[in-house]
Parts: C-alpha cells; structure tokens; sequence
C-alpha cells in the first residue's frame, strides 16, 4: 500500500512541481550542432521528514516545517516564508523513498548576500548520509559524488549531486545564518506506466512485486543501469533478471534494445562483453527473452551477424568431449566466485541455455547452418553433462554454502538435472539461506519448473521480504538472512546495541557504504510472480500467443496485468469448486492468442466463457517468426 501511495504522491509532484521532459529537438539558433537527447523526466519532492537536527534551540533553527511544503522552485523578494538556520547547525532530511537524483535548495533573501557554504551528505541509509565519505568504512564519492561542499546564493537556487539516496544531510558552515525557502529531492525518471501489475490477498508479495519494479524503474535512465548510486554501468549479467521485469511491467521500452546495443558495440568479438565469458551468454538469452516479449524481426534481423559471430565463438569454447573451455573472467555471481566447482558446473549449464537460444534464434532469422552447429554443440555438452554434475554433487558441502543453489538452480533450467533433485537436495534447504539477490531470480525459476510454488512464494517472503523488514524501498546488491539479527532498521538512526547492517556488511565489491541499496538485478521476485504465480507469459514472439496458467501458490485469489505490444492483458484467478481448478478471467486485445490449461473455466472478455482448453489462438501465418 505504501507503494501505490508514494507513486500518487509521486504523479501530485509532478504536477505540482515543474517536471520538465527534454527534447531532442534544438532551437532553430542550433540547427546543425549535433546534440544528444535523454529520455529522463524531472519531478521534485519535498522532503517527508526531518529526522534529525543537531540542536533542539530555536534561536538556532527556525520554521523547519516549511521545508516539508512542496513548492514553485522559484525565489521571491523578502525572508518571509523561510526556514532560518545558523552556521554550526546540521539537519538530517528523509524524502521517503529511494530516488536517483540529486537535491535542489531555493534560498531567501538575508544579510549579508553573500553565498553560504554548506555542507551535504546523501545517502541510501541513515547511518550513509551521517557518517559521510571519510576513505573507511566503505564510504566512497565512487562513479556519483555524494558527499560535498557547496555554496548557496542569496536570494536564488542551485540543485547538487546525481546518485542514489532517501536521506540528505546539510550543515551550514561558518558564522552566518542561511534561509531556505525550499528544498527538494530532483527525482530522474522515465515517465511511463506501470502497465504490468501484480495483486492478491497477500500484502507482502504485493509490496515484494512493487517494490522491484519500482527498483528497475530508478535504473530505467537513458540505459539501463544495475544501480543508482554504484556503478550506474550497463553490466549485461545484470540484465537479464532487470529485463524480465521491465518486460513483464512496463512492455517493450527502448533502454532494453539502446542498453543491448550499447555493449555489442563496445564489444568487438572475441571479446566477452564486461570481460565476463557468462555475460556474452546472458546477452544471447536477453535477445531470445526480448524478442519474445516484442517480437520486433528487424531489430533481430540488426543482430543476425554478432549473434553468429558469438555463437561460433562459444561452439569453439566447447571441446571435442563435450565440456566448456570458457577463458576471461569465469563468474556467476559474486557469492558463487569463491566456488570453482560450482562455477564451472553453472557454465557448463548456461552453455546448454547459449546453444538452445541460439539454435531458436537462427532458425527465426533463416540461418539453418548456425542452428545445426548449435543443436550438435548442444547434444555433445549434454553427453559431458554427467560427469559435471557428479562432480557437483560428489562433495560434502552444505547447501547453504555460497555458490551450492546457484549452481543447482542453473542445471535445473538447462536440464543437467532434474528440477526435483535441484530443489530438494539444495534451493530448499534451509529456505532463502544461500540465496543471492542476483541469482535468487534463477534458484525461483527452478523451484518452478519442479513445481514447488508454494515454497517458492514462502522463500520470497522470507529473503526479499527480510529487505523491506530493515526499512528498504529498494532491493539491494546483496542481502543474506544472517544479517537480521539484531539488526537496526535503515531508515532510523543507529541504535547503541543494534547492528548497522549498512556499516557492517557487504564484502567483494561492495564492502559496507559502498553498497548499493538499490540494484536491478535484485527484482526477480517482481517478474516470477507475474509469470508463474498470476501465470502470464509469452509463448510466441511478440506476445502473439501468452499461455496463462496461474499458480496460486497458497493464495485465495490473484490478479493483475501483463503488457503486450497490443494493449495490455488483464487476468483474475479464482478458485473455484466443482471440477475445476480455478475460474480464469481474462481481458485481452483480440490480436493476442490465449491459450491456458484445460482443468479451468475461462471467460474471455466478459461474454464467452470455454471450459477447457484455448481460445483466440491467432493464424500461424501472423507469426512474427519466419516461417521454416
């Protein structure tokens, strides 16, 4: 609920403060220059609360309550109407929520006019924005700067920073005294709509689902970034799981095909793309994903020759007895890098995905040489596969051990092994323990194909959820379960006696302050739930055909929507007694098929009801794939 409140707040503040959308098109005085357009928008929030203010005098802090009013964004005469603040005095502002931007202070009119210098600290947690960068801890100005000096004028505005943050802290320098009229939050976003949703009687998925579609949201900028704050880079691994959701949200949004391009082009073969061998591959599986959800034949088409050109490379990665010889940087995910075992059983797997994408792929774009290569590829990994897993499964290792589920989960996807195996042996021990943010998406994606949906959603509810129990608005780089205990809450002031998850973990990369608290691969939950649990996904390219095939998974009801290139698909899940499962209720623009299992009753568009099996399967000729 707390979402859906903060995204009509967040359409209030676009209207009440100056959202301004720039436009690729310049004053006829430039005609000739060449200019870069953006794609972002522009809204500005007040702040939703003042947490903190270093002195309780009024003397030194006046009128601090006109700082939480949304205003014009423009100075007037005079220092009524102002919030004074004397030097040596500091504030600490929550704007509610997580943002990418940067904050913007409209100053009054005071004596001296002079500029005030101030000092500012943003950050994704309370304890970020107070502690500030000091070279320990983590804390770091790296790739956005967010902690600063600045100058404010007399009488006039200035917006700082471009980062990711909730929490703004200022303190006003030297002997003086500042007045603000105004300060808010410079959110920087693509204005589009939510077209995807995700309801049911349970408000934790609920706010699970929205809160990782507003966390790829944030990173939709003019690419699509893996976080806000750090790195603000298209890392192609991180992709994937960030694509499922913006398709299965927002439909087909051109970051997705610009962020794509963007690496193939500063990637020239043999180079793997970000130096990671598992990232070329992931690029491949988002061609195969996104082609399916918008089913654009020529943008494939512009690919045609770098998805060949990348699948001989990977082919000549395979040797003669079936296994996979990947060089550069061999990475799942920053848990699994520890774990060489489990990393050459999860390439070994994602090469069996590469050959079937690729093989799906060329025979879409008539190239019947390629594909062959592919499916031979492909049958001589599988004869290798044995031998990968049994060296997987032959150690003594607990499940929980950071690598063992990623692993599992990717053999279960390619096949290697079964999905029951993969579940009962490994993902479901111990719950979410072993998960990671990243490839959590992947171990919920085998939990499904054993069909173990049920666990599945209680595993979301307990890592994904754990999250938003610390106070987080967005899904994080890295979350483990451990990190509960007696843990203090990000959006409160350190507790004496609690543990500041944000100062004290983190490892890798992204040790303590650095890291990210907002970070796009961490959404799988948002994209699962709509494919498996309200049961909506892509059959055919271009969402020509969706199957819908709900999983209640321990639910009374669900319902929701689904963004196709056609309008989108709305669906309501029901059970129902009789001999039935459930009743199935569906909108749908008439260029979609539906198909859906036979033991439901489905009513299509209000007026016809079938009680098994398809409907509206539109002609094979339509089809957005070649015909063989």
């Amino acid at each position: 609920m707390r979402n859906l409140v903060f995204l009509a707040a967040l359409a209030a503040a676009a209207i009440c403060a100056s959202q301004a959308v720039y436009s690729q098109n310049l004053p006829a005085v430039w005609a000739g220059t060449e200019s870069r357009g953006t794609s972002v928008s522009r809204a500005y929030l007040p702040p939703s609360g003042i947490l903190w203010k270093s002195s309780l005098d009024s003397s030194c802090i006046s009128g601090e309550e006109i700082l939480l009013r949304c205003g014009t964004g423009q100075p007037v005469l005079g220092s009524e109407g102002t919030c004074s603040i004397r030097g040596g005095v500091s504030l600490l502002l929550d704007f509610g929520r997580e943002i990418q931007g940067g904050i913007r202070i409209v100053t009054g009119q005071y004596s001296p006019s002079r500029p005030v210098k101030v000092h500012i600290r943003l950050g994704e947690s309370v304890s970020e924005a107070m502690y500030g960068v000091l070279g320990s801890d983590g804390a770091t100005n790296d790739h956005a700067i967010r902690d600063f000096d600045a100058e404010l004028p007399w009488l006039g505005m200035r917006e700082f920073g471009n980062s990711g943050f909730r929490f703004a802290r200022i303190d006003v320098l030297g002997d003086t005294v500042l007045k603000i009229k105004e300060i808010s939050a410079v959110l920087q976003f693509r204005d589009i709509p939510y077209e995807g949703s995700f309801h049911s009687d349970d408000a934790r998925l609920d706010e699970i689902w929205m809160t990782g579609a507003y966390t790829v949201h944030l990173n939709m900028q003019d690419y699509l970034w893996d976080g806000i704050k750090r790195d603000r880079l298209v890392w192609v691994g991180d992709l994937h799981p960030e694509v499922m959701t913006v398709g299965s949200v927002f439909g087909c949004v051109d970051v997705v095909p610009k962020s794509l391009d963007l690496v193939r082009d500063e990637t020239p073969l043999p180079r793997w793309m970000n130096g990671i061998s598992s990232y070329s591959i992931w690029w491949l599986l988002i061609q195969r994903d996104w082609y399916l959800f918008g089913g654009d034949l020529g943008y494939l088409e512009s690919q045609r020759q770098y998805i060949k050109d990348l699948l001989d490379l990977l082919i000549s990665k395979v040797g003669g007895d079936g296994h996979e010889h990947l060089d550069g940087n061999r990475f799942l995910d920053w848990p699994s890098s520890s774990d060489p075992v489990s990393v050459s059983a999860g390439l070994h797997a994602l090469m069996i995905m590469a050959m079937d994408a690729g093989a799906e792929l060329s025979s879409c774009l008539r190239d019947s040489v390629t594909a062959s290569a592919c499916a031979e590829t492909k049958s001589r990994l599988e004869k290798a596969s044995p031998k990968v897993v049994d060296s997987f499964t032959r150690r003594r290792i607990s499940p929980e051990s950071p690598g063992i589920k990623q692993a599992a989960a990717l053999m279960a996807i390619s096949g290697m092994m079964s999905a029951k195996e993969a579940a009962e042996k490994y993902i479901l021990v111990g719950g979410g323990r072993g998960f990671s943010t990243f490839y959590g998406y992947y171990m919920l994606e085998a939990l499904a194909l054993g069909g173990y949906y049920e666990e599945a959603a209680d595993i979301i509810r307990e890592y994904w959820g754990g999250m938003l129990d610390l106070g987080a608005t967005t899904f994080w780089e890295d979350f483990d379960l451990s990190w509960l205990e007696n843990a203090g809450r990000i959006d409160e002031m350190p507790e004496e006696g609690k543990v500041d998850v944000h100062k004290e973990y983190g490892k890798y990369c992204y040790l303590q302050y650095r890291h990210s608290l907002c970070h796009g691969w961490a959404s799988g939950p948002t994209s699962w739930l709509s494919r498996h649990v309200l049961g909506v996904r892509p059959s055919e390219p271009g969402c020509r055909t969706l199957r819908i095939e709900p999983h209640l998974a321990g639910l009374g009801k669900v319902e929701g929507s689904f963004p196709t290139p056609y309008g989108k698909v709305t669906v309501s899940c029901l059970p129902v007694s009789g001999d039935k499962e459930y009743v199935l209720r569906v909108s749908a623009p008439e260029e979609v098929g539906i198909s859906c299992p036979e033991n439901v009753e489905l009513i299509l568009n209000g007026r016809v009801t079938v009680p098994a099996g398809h409907l509206q399967v539109p002609d094979p000729c339509r089809s957005s794939c070649p015909a063989e």
